[in-house]
């Protein structure tokens, strides 16, 4: 067999691993829901993964490559985990706290800031190394931060902060 017929098969099995997943370089802060999703994601996927592996021959390799990377890259997120207590001073901002803001326009927004797994900006939780999430991280009542937007910077007023 031709050496360029092997390097093709050795090339052809490559590209059907998975890209691995990202982790980010900013601390693994994380309020405790957060961990328990960590928790949850990681039962999941290996549930999921003993499920393919019992199929024995008949398992969809491709979808126990996925498994795999994401396992992995889930237990690296759990074990670098630092749980922050939940919030409960409403002096300043933390990891965990429900702002309300006021925007230039007055219109008001309520989000929490969490870690970066449990961010899901479209239910108002922000990831606190997000522009938005530093702008208020350590805020207090009343303070007015400055959004650094890639839209282009906003002041923003922090009007009410709860605890978790």
């Amino acid at each position: 067999m031709s050496r360029a017929f092997v390097n093709e098969d050795s090339a052809a099995a490559q590209a059907d691993q998975p890209v691995e997943r990202l982790v980010s370089a900013q601390p693994n802060y994380v309020t405790p829901q957060g961990l328990q999703q960590l928790q949850d994601k990681v039962a999941e996927l290996q549930t999921e993964y003993a499920e393919q592996s019992a199929k024995g021959e008949q398992a969809d390799k491709q979808r126990q490559a996925d498994l795999e990377r994401d396992l992995r890259y889930f237990n690296q997120r759990l074990s670098s985990a630092q749980v922050v207590a939940a919030a409960t001073s409403t002096g300043k901002v933390q990891i965990g706290s429900w702002v309300t803001y006021a925007d230039e326009h007055n219109n008001q927004h309520r989000v929490q800031l969490v870690g970066e797994d449990q961010a899901d900006a479209g239910n108002g939780l922000i990831n606190w190394g997000s522009p938005l999430g530093r702008a208020l991280l350590g805020a207090q009542l009343n303070d007015e931060v400055l959004w650094q937007r890639p839209a282009g910077d906003q002041l923003i007023e922090v009007i009410r902060i709860e605890s978790a």
